[in-house]
């Protein structure tokens, strides 16, 4: 039986009876028209997030990271896994980055083509790379955009099991696998 991650997080709902994951997540989950504006962040921000998460894993032969709601996933993570004052650096971060794209090439992140925005993309993380302690609000919301798209793909169904190598557990160890460079990662082991 294969589910998805929104039927999960109901199950156990459900199975905890509610206090798990709280009641406003819990009535949302039940009503998959509601607007995502959970954890603080706008549809607004939660698109610009989907579409970052896609420039930084695009589709290809296979789904990108809008695929699995990385917006979502990255508005989760950051209010429940940082305090106030990083969010808050974080929606600032965000809010300068749409901001500079805007500003520099006319138009918002989303209407740009593919090629520009990887572009200016790999320019924020080569500014990243340059100074790697930088408290500037835009280079913190990249790096943890980036990292949060990377967790959130590959611990959702499709980057674990369709862009990894996947094997139901139990299993066993068998540390002489076969190997090819071409091969996919174990999204297992």
């Amino acid at each position: 039986m294969n589910i998805n991650r929104r039927e999960a997080i109901i199950r156990m709902a459900v199975f905890l009876g509610g206090s798990f994951v709280g009641p406003r997540l819990f009535s949302a989950a039940l009503d998959e028209t509601a607007p995502v504006t959970d954890f603080g962040f706008s549809v607004a921000e939660i698109a610009l997030l989907d579409e970052l998460g896609d420039t930084i894993i695009p589709e290809t032969d296979t789904p990108g990271a809008k695929a699995v709601y990385i917006g979502a996933f990255i508005a989760m993570m950051v209010h429940d896994c940082y305090d106030p004052a990083e969010r808050a650096n974080f929606k600032t971060g965000l809010t300068q980055l749409a901001t500079d794209y805007r500003v520099r090439h006319g138009h918002d992140f989303a209407a740009g083509p593919a090629t520009v925005r990887t572009e200016y993309l790999n320019e924020v993380d080569l500014a990243h790379k340059k100074d790697r302690h930088s408290r500037k609000p835009s280079l913190v919301a990249f790096r943890m955009v980036k990292d949060l798209t990377v967790l959130g793909y590959f611990t959702s169904e499709i980057g674990a099991t369709r862009v990894a190598r996947h094997t139901e557990m139990p299993g066993f160890y068998n540390g002489d696998v076969p190997y090819k460079k071409s091969d996919k990662v174990w999204a297992t082991g």
